[in-house]
C-alpha cells in the first residue's frame, strides 16, 4: 500500500510540476545590490532612493535592491568588478581612472568591463576644521593634524590632489590621518584633528553633525587649484551651501571643487536589470529629486555628464527611446 501511496504521489508532484506556466517560470527574482559609501554621507541614502523607486516595481521587473554600506569609490569598483556587486555609486574621477588604468589600478590595468549607467548630483570636496585651529586657507594646514581619508575612498585622492597643487607635502607638511569619513567629525570635536577632507554632496550628515558640536568649526575655502581643472577633466569648480550648516562660522557660500557622484555596473550585469534600473529613475525624476536635498541641482540632461566608462547598454537603450541621446 504505502509503496503505491509513493507512486501516486510522485506522479502528483510530476503532473504539477509539468503544468507551471510560463509566467510563474518567469516569476523568479533577481537579487542586485549597489555599493554606497559610508551612511552619514549621500551615497548611502542615493542607493536607498534607487533602491526605493525601483522596489516599488519589483513585481513587474522581478528585481529586488538592496543596498550595502561599503568603503567608498574605490571598494565599490573593486567589488563590482569582482562580481561581488552589482552596481556601485562612485565619483566620477574614480570612474575616469579606473577606466584609464590609473591610481589604485595603475597595476591591475584599465577596468574594461567597467560600464556606466548615469551621474546623480554634485559632490564639492569639503574642508572642515576647528574654529581654534586657525585654518582659513588650505595652507594654513601645515603643521596641523588633518585627515585626509581611508584608503580606497575617494576623497583621499581629491584632498592629495588639492594639497599636492598647493605644495603642501602630505609626508612632511601635515600630520596626515586616514579614518573614514563617518569618523571624523568626532575626532574634530574630541581635539584629535584639526581639520577633515570629505567629498561629498551637501547637505551631509557628517558635515551636520561637525558643525552641531561644542568646538566651534568653520568650513574652508580651496582656492587657487586652477591648475586642476587644466590636468583633470573630471574637477570644476564647486560651491557649497552654507544654508545647510547654521552651526558653522561662515557667513557666505564656499567656494571649492569637485566632481560628480555616479552609478556604474559591470558588462556582466543583464541588460534587462540595468535598464529597468535606469527607466524607473529617469520616469520617476521629480519623485527622486525629493527623496535627497542634494538633489535638487540634478537636471536629466546633467546624469549624461560625467560618464567615462562605456554606458551600459540596458542604460542606452533607455535614453535612445526617451530621446536622450
Amino acid at each position: 500500500m504505502r509503496k503505491w501511496f509513493l507512486l501516486a504521489l510522485s506522479l502528483c508532484v510530476g503532473i504539477a510540476a509539468a503544468c507551471v506556466t510560463p509566467a510563474q517560470a518567469q516569476a523568479k527574482t533577481t537579487f542586485v545590490t549597489i555599493g554606497t559609501g559610508g551612511i552619514t554621507g549621500v551615497y548611502y541614502p542615493t542607493g536607498g532612493a534607487i533602491a526605493r523607486i525601483v522596489n516599488e516595481k519589483k513585481d513587474e521587473y522581478g528585481i529586488r535592491c538592496t543596498v550595502e554600506s561599503t568603503g567608498g569609490s574605490v571598494f565599490n569598483i573593486n567589488a563590482i568588478m569582482a562580481g561581488d556587486l552589482e552596481f556601485g555609486v562612485v565619483q566620477s574621477d574614480r570612474q575616469y581612472q579606473a577606466v584609464k588604468g590609473l591610481a589604485e589600478w595603475a597595476d591591475k590595468g584599465p577596468q574594461k568591463k567597467l560600464r556606466a549607467v548615469f551621474s546623480i548630483h554634485p559632490e564639492a570636496v569639503t574642508l572642515v576644521a576647528a574654529a581654534d585651529a586657525h585654518i582659513n586657507s588650505i595652507q594654513d594646514l601645515k603643521g596641523k593634524v588633518v585627515n585626509i581619508g581611508n584608503p580606497g575612498s575617494g576623497q583621499r585622492q581629491n584632498a592629495i590632489d588639492a594639497l599636492t597643487t598647493l605644495k603642501i607635502d602630505i609626508d612632511k607638511d601635515i600630520k596626515a590621518e586616514s579614518v573614514k569619513a563617518a569618523e571624523a567629525p568626532g575626532l574634530l570635536q574630541d581635539g584629535r584633528i584639526d581639520a577633515f577632507f570629505y567629498t561629498v554632496g551637501h547637505p551631509s550628515g557628517a558635515i551636520k553633525e561637525a558643525t552641531a558640536g561644542t568646538r566651534k568649526v568653520t568650513i574652508v575655502p580651496i582656492t587657487g587649484v586652477d591648475e586642476l581643472f587644466i590636468e583633470y577633466p573630471y574637477y570644476a569648480p564647486a560651491e557649497i551651501p552654507i544654508e545647510f550648516y547654521p552651526g558653522a562660522t561662515n557667513k557666505e557660500d564656499v567656494k571649492s571643487f569637485g566632481v560628480k557622484a555616479t552609478l556604474v555596473t559591470s558588462s556582466e550585469v543583464p541588460a534587462d536589470v540595468v535598464y529597468a534600473i535606469t527607466k524607473e529613475v529617469f520616469e520617476n525624476f521629480e519623485k527622486f529629486k525629493e527623496l535627497h536635498p542634494a538633489y535638487k541641482v540634478v537636471t536629466k540632461k546633467g546624469m549624461l555628464q560625467g560618464l567615462s566608462a562605456p554606458i551600459h547598454p540596458g542604460a542606452m537603450k533607455y535614453y535612445q527611446e526617451a530621446g536622450l541621446m
